[in-house]
């Protein structure tokens, strides 16, 4: 294997600090600094020879996408997601069983950096179906980060459980004398209003993974 340069060895070891105490990779601004390189184009090319050394691996399609490797070649900054189910931003939409929000399984996940959870724990993801949250900026194919969790404050964007229905929907929750009103993020639709009792929360969004197309 090819000797690193200086150069390279420092932009190594502040990738091992900046994960150390952060807990989530540099950006490429950041290594330009904290390095003193000239550019950035400059850092794109070290980090070009680093993973080809295997030192790291980059995602270019993940912001802060750099995982170092350690001597088992196992990713630092970079957590899986399980993505468990879809949930309906529209109409409510049956899903298999109220259980399944608490399925954290070894099927499809999604791999995010560690700043984009903020430290939370229980968290998982739901592909959204439909477009009552569009405005919000959540639209039909967009995956939601979602933590667990039993209560809401009003304004939070949650996976609410029709217990009747036996359906689930990803809107707005708000607390009225009576009921709750869960408020669509589109003006062309209409809120659901539901007995409190006939509701439970399973989780607030933290995140948005957008689809592009």
């Amino acid at each position: 294997m090819k000797e690193l340069t200086a150069r390279q060895q420092r932009i190594l070891e502040f990738l091992r600090d900046f994960i150390s105490k952060r807990g989530y990779p540099p950006s490429i601004r950041d290594i330009e600094r904290g390095c003193q390189v000239s550019s950035t184009s400059v850092v794109h090319y070290n980090l070009k020879v680093l993973e080809r050394g295997g030192h790291l691996r980059r995602d270019p399609e993940i912001s802060r996408g750099i995982e170092l490797m350690d001597g088992e070649r196992t990713r630092i900054g970079i957590i899986r997601v399980p993505i468990i189910g879809q949930i309906a931003a529209g109409s409510p939409i049956p899903v298999p069983s109220e259980d399944t929000w608490a399925t954290i399984g070894t099927g499809d996940a999604l791999e995010v950096p560690k700043d984009v959870v903020k430290g939370k724990e229980s968290v998982y993801a739901l592909r959204v179906r439909g477009t009552s949250m569009i405005d919000a900026l959540i639209n039909d194919g967009d995956i939601v980060l979602m933590q667990q969790a039993s209560t809401a404050e009003n304004g939070d964007m949650v996976a609410a459980w029709l217990k009747s229905e036996r359906e689930a929907t990803l809107k707005k929750f708000y607390q009225e004398p009576g009921r709750v009103r869960l408020q669509p993020a589109n003006s062309t639709m209409q809120p659901i209003y539901v007995d409190p009792a006939n509701l439970d929360i399973q989780g607030k969004v933290i995140g948005v993974i957008r689809q592009l197309s």
